[in-house]
């Protein structure tokens, strides 16, 4: 037997798997089943978004299913796996992810359909495993404190000092974002990190024409 055959009889064989009975289908899926349903579960608790997308969580365990049904039907043939290719290449995701957390997890869900498809369930299992401890390790990790948005609406423009002072003061970073002025009016939008932030709000209501004080948090990039 010349090297290109025996090449050709491995690259042949490694596509065209024995045939999979349906007990091997049904552990192959059961077991996707059981980690996109735990993915699913994760992505819900750990979710932070102000409004929780329950499609996209709903996609996950779909999407590990389908892949794993792929894996498992281009097993059976050289041929069935190229057609596989090219319809698939038509295919166009025009989804936009928002947060890159959802990202991760399509990915993973993505990832457990292949593995388990590939008949490497163990695999899977650990991966999801230190996969979990990464993100909730990652999670409860300290950082620094996202700063805030201060909000202030002032009768006259004079008083900027005063307001700035005041900021100053209580404030280990400040950061002008946004100046309004008109003849009688002054609104100004300030990125703040403050730790005393209801004294702050309180002090500058004190001063004189300043009709409101707000204090808002934003979960935007954190300044160090």
């Amino acid at each position: 037997m010349s090297y290109g055959d025996i090449f050709r009889k491995s690259f042949f064989e490694g596509y065209a798997s024995s045939a999979l009975s349906v007990k091997s289908i049904m552990i192959c899926m059961a077991v996707t089943i059981l980690i996109s349903a735990y993915i699913f579960i994760l992505y819900r608790l750990i979710n932070r978004q102000s409004f929780y997308n329950k499609n996209f969580n709903i996609s996950l365990p779909a999407m590990a299913i389908i892949t794993a049904a792929i894996i498992l039907t281009i097993q059976s043939s050289i041929i069935i796996s190229l057609g596989m290719v090219g319809a698939l290449s038509i295919v166009r995701f025009r989804t936009a992810i928002k947060d890159p957390m959802d990202l991760v997890f399509l990915f993973w869900s993505i990832s457990v359909g292949i593995v388990c498809g590939a008949g490497f369930a163990i695999i899977a299992v650990i991966a999801s495993i230190a996969l979990t401890c990464a993100i909730l390790l990652a999670d409860h990790l300290p950082i620094a404190k996202a700063p805030q948005i201060l909000l202030i609406n002032s009768g006259v423009y004079e008083n900027e000092k005063e307001i700035m002072e005041i900021v100053d003061k209580y404030c280990s970073l400040h950061k002008v974002k946004a100046r309004n002025l008109t003849p009688d009016h002054l609104d100004m939008a300030i990125e703040v990190k403050v730790k005393e932030e209801a004294q702050l709000v309180r002090e500058l209501m004190k001063l004189d024409h300043v009709t409101s004080a707000s204090l808002i948090a934003h979960d935007g990039e954190v300044t160090f």
